[in-house]
């Protein structure tokens, strides 16, 4: 299985930027989690947290990273 995690990151990024325009952080970090779980399949919810927790997150914007470490039980599968 190829693996897709630069396109992950790549992903979250977009969902990022766009809710970085929201003033009040904690909306935001919300923002970005319940898009990731409303939207992502659970394999990819799992892949992104294999990354934080293998590579740090390498690659995520600051928001996206605080979005998964903070609204991470919401997202688990």
């Amino acid at each position: 299985m190829k693996d897709n995690t630069d396109t992950l990151v790549y992903m979250a990024n977009q969902i990022g930027a766009f809710f970085n325009a929201e003033p009040d952080q904690a909306l935001a970090e919300a923002g970005v989690a319940n898009h990731i779980k409303r939207f992502w399949a659970p394999s990819m919810r799992s892949r992104i947290f294999y990354h934080v927790d293998h590579r740090s997150g390498e690659g995520l914007n600051e928001l996206v990273l605080r979005a998964l470490k903070s609204h991470r039980g919401n997202l688990s599968v």
